[in-house]
């Protein structure tokens, strides 16, 4: 099983997550999640008018000095859910209305994940289900949710591996990153979407410029263009605030300026990509606890 010698993500922190020894995710046999609730503040594919049914799993296999959730990633805050408890989570965002069941930080548990499903699903669960992540996920795994997940919601952080290294603490972050996305959009294919706007299924990706150039916004924009489709939906971020211990590094210790985000969308549309969602600053966004 993945969680006794774990290798669930990239990290492969090779620990007993079934006997609480805990890796780099911070995370042992039971999933923690921090929240969940409709959630108005997603892609607009995702929130329709009934919202993305959104679960936030706590603790996360990056560590990103500029997470803005930082509380729940690198802090911990949430608490630990049997299946049978994160089963009644997705049916009741179900009966809220909610488009999509959206999965939050999924890569560490996805083990926990399928054991609440298969209960869900029994239960009369579904909606499309959304992969929501930092896009540092192993192909090995993803191939477990082949016919699982609807939507794929990956991030592509950055295109250079030293500054990966640098600002959240992974190796080889490109290739781990890009191998995975291929593997998304094999499952899923482009993003399609109902006669209301609304997510079915595919691959929607998410850019965060940041200052300086960090991000490697040319070299994702040619990936996607090139590798895996010219239809890919892509979300340029212009969001960036320095947050947790970004303020100790200089090159992102300020906020996005305009110039920069705008530069980004000139970049992704030059390389040929034309489903954009410009996504100025979703922070205000409105989540409601049902735990």
């Amino acid at each position: 099983m993945l969680l006794q010698d774990c290798h669930v993500c990239p990290r492969d922190c090779r620990v007993n997550r079934l006997e609480e020894e805990t890796g780099k995710c911070r995370t042992g046999r039971q999933a923690l999640v921090s929240s969940a609730g409709p959630h108005f503040g997603e892609e607009a594919p995702l929130v329709g008018r009934g919202g993305s049914g959104t679960i936030f799993f706590t603790n996360c296999n990056l560590q990103c000095c500029f997470c803005q959730n930082y509380s729940i990633s690198q802090l911990g805050e949430g608490h630990g859910v049997v299946p049978d408890e994160l089963a009644v989570i997705m049916l009741s965002l179900q009966r809220k209305g909610c488009h999509n069941i959206n999965f939050v930080s999924p890569t560490h548990v996805v083990p926990q994940i399928l054991e609440a499903l298969e209960i869900a699903a029994g239960a009369g669960l579904s909606l499309p289900l959304v992969y929501n992540s930092g896009g540092y996920d192993s192909v090995e795994t993803l191939k477990l949710l082949d016919g699982v997940i609807d939507i794929y919601m990956p991030d592509m952080k950055y295109s250079d591996e030293g500054t990966a290294r640098r600002l959240s603490g992974i190796e080889d972050y490109p290739n781990q990153n890009r191998a995975a996305v291929k593997e998304m959009h094999r499952q899923v294919g482009d993003l399609e979407l109902d006669e209301h706007g609304v997510a079915l299924r595919g691959l929607l990706v998410r850019h965060l410029v940041l200052p300086k150039g960090l991000a490697g916004t040319p070299e994702v924009c040619s990936f996607l263009y090139r590798e895996i489709s010219a239809n890919t939906y892509i979300n340029v971020m212009a969001q960036y605030r320095p947050c947790y211990h970004a303020f100790e590094v200089s090159e992102i210790s300020h906020s996005l300026s305009s110039d920069e985000f705008a530069e980004a969308v000139k970049i992704a549309r030059d390389a040929g990509l034309h489903r954009l969602d410009r996504v100025e600053d979703r922070s205000s966004a409105r989540i409601f606890r049902i735990l």
